[in-house]
């Protein structure tokens, strides 16, 4: 009778500790889960989705507006930011931001939030608007050819 009673209070003490590590448990999940919750696209714990690609930024902001279109995506708005672009845009009830972050001259960052109001984000459409634009890539080589350098003073144009 004495084990009994450990054993639950010690269940319920673990229970109790672990109440705010919900991310534990779905980290566990989705490393069964496989390719089936988009492989290489990270999460922050408020369901942002990110990807960091090879490729320029005018070449992802290219594909990332390719993909928007096939998906029937309205494109509300496109800012220069100091980092790089922001879209926002409208996927029936949700609000979509996309953020092109460029890191190099031929390593962009692609972080999208879908929120449907204040508190609801939705990580599915995230994951598929990175998944689009992952697939237009590979559709269109061309976009993630670094764009030509200007040459310098002093060099002359590679002629091919």
């Amino acid at each position: 009778m004495r084990s009994r009673v450990v054993i639950v209070l010690a269940l319920a003490s673990a229970v109790v500790a672990l109440q705010g590590c919900a991310a534990v448990g779905l980290t566990l999940f989705s490393i069964g889960a496989g390719t089936a919750t988009g492989a290489g696209v990270g999460y922050t714990m408020d369901s942002i989705a990110y990807k960091t690609f090879t490729v320029p930024l005018a070449g992802l902001k290219t594909a990332v507006t390719m993909s928007l279109k096939r998906m029937d995506i309205t494109v509300d708005e496109v800012r220069d930011v100091e980092t790089g672009h922001v879209i926002t845009a409208k996927a029936g009830d949700r609000n979509v931001e996309i953020e092109l972050d460029k890191l190099t001259s031929r390593a962009t960052r692609l972080r999208v939030v879908a929120k449907k109001n204040w508190f609801v984000r939705d990580r599915a459409t995230a994951t598929e608007i990175i998944l689009q634009t992952d697939q237009t890539l590979t559709d269109n080589p061309q976009l993630a050819a670094a764009p030509r350098e200007a040459p310098t003073h002093g060099q002359r144009a590679k002629s091919k």
